[in-house]
């Protein structure tokens, strides 16, 4: 995989990849040609020839210290082949090239397989939740579904936490074990919220294991979902709790 700035004569083809994504044009290329002509950050990952993933960051406040990753997306069908990866290790060092210390992006707390990356992979630190982020989205992933994000800062002065991206693929720790549960799952798949204990020093917050096919073949279900999660994480993390990970389909919310 070779990750590097796209040309003009590319910047249509990467349009095209982010709108299979997401059914609507995500970033316009005229937009891409000035943000790349400015010193902004907009790259492909290529397989030989062919375009495998697009991201796309501006810098953002404080100025010279942080790029802020606007949209970063794989093609259909390659997933799990790296190219999340590649596209964060190269703007890991994209950035450290430019004496910045920081990447920040939203992404939304459901999806769980993106939760599983950023934290566990990237080592994230989770700044804020964000109700409604966006406002109505209309695209052909959020449309009716809210836009809550939760903000991610990638601080680059670190090393990466481990080899794998998948929370299920690592044992549970004794903090997840010892999690009061907040949020849980139910046996047909729906939220069920519980009073934790107050004493509790980790809290315990359920997702659904893939909420896109759940906003597929049932739209109510994922957004009692949204409901429900914002629910229990967004006024912990405005009182000071910290995300400190997250393992199979939970967050673990952490008394700072």
């Amino acid at each position: 995989m070779t990750v590097r700035s796209l040309a003009t004569v590319e910047v249509g083809e990467a349009a095209r990849l982010l709108e299979s994504i997401w059914g609507t044009a995500a970033v316009e290329p005229p937009l891409m040609v000035a943000l790349s002509h400015a010193g902004a950050y907009v790259v492909g990952a290529f397989e030989g020839h062919r375009l495998r993933g697009v991201c796309v960051g501006y810098f953002s406040m404080p100025l010279g210290v942080a790029l802020h990753s606007h949209v970063a997306g794989v093609e259909p069908g390659t997933g799990r082949r790296g190219v999340g990866m590649a596209l964060k290790l190269h703007q890991r060092a994209w950035c450290l090239e430019r004496g910045l210390s920081r990447v920040t992006w939203t992404f939304d707390p459901l999806v769980s397989r993106n939760a599983a990356f950023n934290l566990n992979r990237l080592g994230v630190e989770i700044q804020e939740y964000l109700v409604d982020f966006y406002g109505e989205m209309s695209d052909g992933v959020n449309a009716g579904q809210g836009s809550d994000r939760l903000l991610a800062s990638w601080p680059l002065d670190r090393d990466l936490p481990g080899p794998s991206s998948h929370a299920s693929e690592e044992p549970p720790t004794d903090r997840d074990l010892e999690a009061s549960a907040l949020l849980t799952t139910t046996a047909d798949g729906r939220p069920h919220p519980h009073v934790p204990d107050p004493a509790a020093r980790f809290l315990s917050v359920a997702v659904p294991p893939d909420v896109e096919a759940l906003r597929r073949t049932d739209p109510r279900a994922a957004a009692q979902w949204r409901g429900a999660v914002r629910g229990a994480m967004a006024p912990m993390i405005q009182s000071g709790r910290r995300v400190a990970g997250f393992h199979d389909h939970r967050y673990l919310l952490e008394t700072r």
